[in-house]
């Protein structure tokens, strides 16, 4: 039915802002395209753009469950779209953009050079994230197979550090993941009088203002936190709980100097608290800012730890740190920002970065009272066999993963719980539901929809 389905798809302007809050969040798409300028008081079930983003992601993605059809053949090939996930997948692992312009730009080059061009729209743009299952609130991710080239690199990697494990005898406690999170912050944001909020960013192009190189053990255990800041080090730097260590360099740290730091400070001393080379590891770490220099191979030699690199790609489904640590640590600190930023104008880097380390050992302290949590995400992430030697299927792990960062969220008070609107959620039980179903494909003004967004910035991209 034609005329039914064109009620049920969004205009141009809302898949912007769809996108938008695929390739970012839900709540940032809300800041990003509502209007502080209008004053006048919205009505009641307008107050939380949040929401009502939420609500047109929804729609989305049970257009695309219900008519799967009309998102095949009509722009990219499968072969160029598996080529653009790929890059989304290797973007977000190292920090790097992901939003309409770098897409778009990407797609077109893409396109070209499989195709000679192809057809870009907004309506593709979301129906493809969906399709691969690229939206940043994706809570199911390792429910979801990666693209076809680098699925096949990731079972690959999986069967090797299994193997490892069983055959070398590995204790859990010599079982690691490592990752860093890098922070960036915009200074002229920070100095202006609105949109504070957005200063302090995960994802950024330029210089990070501070780095924080995570461990996790696979029986739970959380080692100490290597923070690397530029500038001077704050004034309260020497009574640092235990489980921070900070390096401060002006210039900051090349990605050589950063693990060389984490493997004399981090993982010699722990390997050496469990009996130096005697006790055999495996360190999973990712492919792009984790150089393996000579001086970090010999400290992993003389600790007897095997290097294990996750192919370029899959982090998101064989990486534990990636499983619903960082992404729950991410938005902890986020949230604490959000909540100080506006009485931060006047504040120094060094007093900024006492405030980031003060949260960080808080968040770290409930992170090290939740080894359940910490061991199931080396399950979920197949780093570990599932019980009983037999691998757990997709879905197993999808809604395993789904319960972890539930569970996550809860001990560090964010999501529901902490007050900010949790990422739209994949619940198929809910979405099967006809009365939801109907609510959600329900008629809209335009005027109603778009109250307090600034309409000049929801215009259609010419590509």
């Amino acid at each position: 039915d034609p005329e039914g389905s064109s009620k049920e798809q969004l205009s141009v302007r809302k898949l912007r802002v769809v996108l938008f809050a695929l390739c970012s969040s839900t709540e940032q798409a809300a800041r990003h395209f509502r209007n502080p300028a209008r004053r006048v008081r919205p009505r009641r079930h307008f107050r939380n753009p949040a929401r009502r983003v939420r609500r047109w992601l929804r729609r989305c993605r049970a257009f695309h469950d219900r008519r799967p059809e009309l998102s095949e053949g009509k722009y990219l090939s499968l072969e160029a779209e598996e080529k653009l996930a790929e890059w989304v997948l290797t973007q977000r692992e190292q920090q790097l953009p992901v939003n309409e312009e770098t897409l778009f730009q990407k797609a077109t080059k893409i396109g070209r050079a499989l195709e000679g061009g192809f057809k870009i729209s907004y309506e593709w743009a979301v129906r493809f994230m969906l399709r691969h299952h690229l939206g940043t609130h994706t809570r199911r991710g390792v429910a979801h197979p990666l693209p076809k080239e680098i699925q096949g690199n990731a079972g690959a990697f999986i069967e090797f550090v299994q193997r490892q494990i069983h055959t070398r005898g590995l204790p859990r406690s010599m079982i690691a993941a490592v990752d860093e999170i890098s922070l960036f912050l915009d200074a002229e944001i920070l100095g202006a009088d609105e949109r504070k909020e957005s200063a302090l960013q995960t994802v950024g192009n330029g210089e990070p203002w501070c780095e924080l190189v995570l461990t996790l053990l696979a029986d739970g255990s959380v080692l100490p936190a290597l923070v690397i800041s530029r500038g001077q080090l704050p004034a309260a730097a020497s009574s640092l709980p235990d489980s921070i260590l900070l390096e401060s360099k002006e210039n900051g740290c090349d990605d050589d100097e950063i693990m060389e730091l984490w493997a004399v400070r981090v993982w010699r001393k722990h390997a050496e608290r469990r009996g130096g080379g005697s006790s055999k590891g495996i360190l999973v770490l990712d492919c792009h800012r984790t150089h393996l220099s000579e001086e970090v191979l010999a400290v992993l030699s003389a600790a007897g730890t095997l290097p294990a690199v996750i192919p370029a790609g899959c982090s998101s489904r064989i990486q534990p740190l990636d499983v619903c640590v960082k992404r729950s640590l991410k938005s902890f600190l986020q949230k604490k920002w959000r909540e100080r930023a506006r009485d931060l104008r006047d504040s120094d880097s060094s007093a900024l970065l006492q405030l980031l380390l003060g949260w960080l050992g808080e968040a770290l302290e409930i992170l090290g009272n939740c080894p359940e949590l910490i061991r199931k995400s080396f399950l979920v992430a197949s780093v570990l066999p599932a019980p009983g030697g037999d691998s757990a299927s997709p879905r197993r792990n999808g809604d395993q993963q789904e319960e972890l960062i539930s569970a996550m969220e809860r001990r560090l008070s964010i999501g529901k719980s902490g007050g900010s609107s949790p990422e739209f959620p994949e619940d198929d039980a809910a979405e099967a539901d006809p009365e939801i179903l109907h609510r959600l494909f329900e008629g809209e003004s335009e005027a109603e929809s778009f109250y307090g967004f600034e309409e000049a910035d929801l215009e259609l991209m010419e590509i």
